[in-house]
């Protein structure tokens, strides 16, 4: 993981004088955690709710029953409540939320095996990017991987880098 591409983020965060928050199942807080030790973290970081637990996504984020039935909840429509349900509990400006497998004993199938990992992100109710990534290795090389992804597709969208996801 490389800390610079967070603190990167953090800095254009504030910046911009925008807030985050994360709502992380597969990442258990890891995106949280590495968000905090940022100089000045407080200006930007909201907080976060970890809901590895499908019963939290349900009840906390107010994920219906029946998605997590049909879809898993390891998968985007599942991700998607969950970042949309974490943006009516913590008032950010961008709301993550993460799902995903980073070990067996998920949901995993050959069309989504270990390592897949789902990634939303939300802007007052609009969508900024949603992801499905793969990433190899252990479990902590897979959280690892999926922290940096989340901030460097956090530095182009804030650095104007992609013209269609201006903030």
């Amino acid at each position: 993981m490389k800390k610079d591409l967070i603190n990167q983020c953090g800095q254009l965060l504030i910046e911009k004088g925008l807030t985050i928050a994360f709502a992380e199942s597969a990442t258990a807080g890891r995106l949280a955690y590495e968000f905090s030790l940022v100089t000045d973290a407080g200006k930007f970081l909201q907080g976060g709710v970890v809901c590895y637990d499908a019963g939290l996504k349900e009840y906390l984020l107010d994920v219906p029953v029946q998605q997590i039935t049909q879809f898993t909840p390891e998968s985007p429509e599942v991700t998607r409540s969950i970042t949309l349900g974490l943006s009516k509990l913590i008032d950010a400006d961008i709301s993550i939320g993460v799902t995903g497998l980073t070990c067996p004993g998920g949901s995993e199938k050959p069309e989504k095996p270990v390592g897949t990992m789902f990634i939303q992100a939300v802007k007052q109710g609009k969508q900024l990017f949603a992801s499905r990534m793969w990433f190899d290795g252990s479990q902590e090389a897979i959280v690892n991987a999926t922290v940096d992804y989340v901030a460097r597709q956090l530095i182009t969208i804030l650095s104007g880098s992609d013209p269609a996801k201006i903030i």
